[in-house]
């Protein structure tokens, strides 16, 4: 039976929208729901989804937050390894080879660059797409989409969040509305 995989960038994620969206640590009703994003892969492409969430653990195991994850339906991976390792970004590089040799379609939530040669390895054999905040995801990963690499945005297609989130963006006309910003 077919399904999609989806990996989640928790790091990545969490990172671009304190640091870049924000400019704070988000509050808990300004995060992703973590839900909504399984059950928009699983509409999107119709079939299965199997989510896996990465996530660095430098000391204790935020357990509340993996039994979230697991209620969710993701199978969390937390990751340790030496300060100078990017553990979560090496573990989905693994991840992603190894979906060579399986059969699935995939979805990446991350706008970080370091996964382009490993999704590339993947277009045309599958559908593959990219999930992540559309005006701060690396710049090489539009150069994709004429490949076949699906862009998608965690707010506005997804869905994800509870609340607007203060984003500059470039606004279709058809969706320009004044109001917004009187």
């Amino acid at each position: 039976m077919a399904q999609t995989y989806v990996l989640v960038d928790g790091e990545n994620i969490d990172a671009t929208l304190g640091q870049s969206i924000l400019a704070r640590r988000p509050q808990p009703q300004e995060r992703p729901r973590w839900d909504r994003l399984l059950t928009w892969a699983e509409d999107l492409w119709d079939q299965p989804v199997s989510g896996l969430f990465f996530l660095a653990v430098n000391g204790e195991m935020p357990m509340s937050f993996v039994q979230a994850l697991t209620a969710l339906g993701y199978k969390p991976i937390p990751l340790s390894g030496s300060p100078d390792q990017k553990v979560v970004d090496i573990a989905i590089q693994r991840t992603l080879e190894a979906l060579k040799e399986r059969d699935g379609d995939v979805l990446l939530a991350s706008g970080d660059g370091d996964f382009i040669p490993q999704m590339t390895d993947l277009l045309g054999s599958r559908r593959t797409g990219l999930i992540a905040f559309n005006e701060l995801r690396n710049g090489a990963w539009a150069g994709l989409a004429d490949r076949g690499l699906e862009l998608y945005d965690l707010e506005y297609d997804v869905r994800a969040f509870n609340t607007e989130l203060p984003r500059l963006r470039v606004i279709a006309i058809d969706e320009f509305d004044p109001l917004q910003f009187l």
